[in-house]
């Protein structure tokens, strides 16, 4: 089978499974027109130029990135100039409809949801696998509200009592998707030193560490949770000083996506040789880090000693 009625079933694929959030969709249709290019032999500047577009208006297509999805003309435009079939054409229109579709987190106010958060959010939704390493913090999607609130107002000493409380319920309501019936695969890595950081008031902490040992139970049972504590004294922490996460989703036309959130914005990794080298660190890492029962073992002994 060719390489073009590959891509039209992969597309269908796609618009077959429910829930894909627009990030995604848009990236999608941007990968399907690079692949398009491609196999007409033209590079983004030759395709530009015969569009009538600029090289950074290709670009920002292929990418799929911004907060709208491509307009319909100019997909249709290049459909044309690439030689794509009416089936593909079709699939492709259907895809930038659904990008343009609405989603939950679209509600919150954009103090409390940047473009970065937005992206993010979305590519973590529609994500089959998330592998994350945090090193000073417990992750998000299993902090406890009372943790996460303390932690957004640590973080965010200038903000009102309203933008802190709409950051911690936009948190919680990230962590729905763990309870879906379909839900991504959650590695955790956690560095140890995290456990021992107190914030807030004790008893915040006490029941953020309960969380994580009931979470870690859990694992036993669903498959789709796996809880690590990297040893604060094992050599391979030192390889990051900062957090990321690294996402796979359930087809190859996205390729997998690391994300680096920092001060006041976030960077997207997504060349291949960098997310294999993250990849990569996350495979050391939980090859030196405690098993998910000595994690648990770990926690206990934590909480004992909180309380103590």
């Amino acid at each position: 089978m060719s390489a073009l009625p590959n891509r039209v079933v992969s597309l269908e694929r796609y618009l077959q499974r429910p829930g894909q959030a627009p990030v995604l969709l848009k990236r999608l249709v941007g990968r399907h027109l690079a692949a398009l290019r491609e196999e007409a032999g033209l590079s983004q500047g030759q395709a530009a130029k015969r569009a009538g577009f600029s090289n950074s208006k290709i670009c920002r297509i292929e990418q799929g990135r911004g907060k709208k999805p491509a307009e319909e003309k100019d997909v249709a435009l290049l459909l044309g100039l690439y030689g794509a079939g009416a089936d593909e054409a079709s699939l492709m229109r259907e895809l930038l409809h659904r990008a343009e579709g609405s989603v939950w987190w679209q509600r919150y106010s954009h103090t409390t949801l940047p473009e970065w958060l937005e992206e993010f959010i979305g590519l973590q939704e529609s994500a089959e696998t998330i592998r994350t390493y945090e090193v000073q913090l417990i992750p998000g999607l299993l902090q406890t509200e009372s943790f996460a609130r303390t932690v957004i107002s640590l973080g965010l000493p200038m903000a009102g009592r309203a933008e802190v409380e709409q950051r911690t319920q936009l948190r919680m309501r990230r962590q729905e998707m763990l309870a879906r019936p379909h839900p991504p695969f959650l590695w955790a890595l956690i560095d140890e030193s995290a456990l021992h950081r107190t914030l807030g008031r004790p008893d915040v902490m006490r029941e953020q560490l309960q969380h994580l040992l009931d979470v870690s139970r859990l694992s036993d049972e669903n498959s789709a949770i796996t809880l690590q504590v990297v040893p604060r004294n094992a050599p391979e922490a030192l390889s990051s000083n900062t957090p990321f996460t690294h996402l796979r989703f359930p087809e190859q036309d996205v390729p997998d996506v690391v994300y680096l959130e920092q001060l006041n914005g976030a960077e997207f990794l997504e060349r291949p040789e960098a997310t294999v080298e993250y990849r990569a660190l996350l495979d050391r890492l939980s090859a030196a880090a405690l098993t998910p029962r000595a994690t648990r073992e770990l926690l206990k002994k934590t909480i004992q000693d909180l309380s103590a």
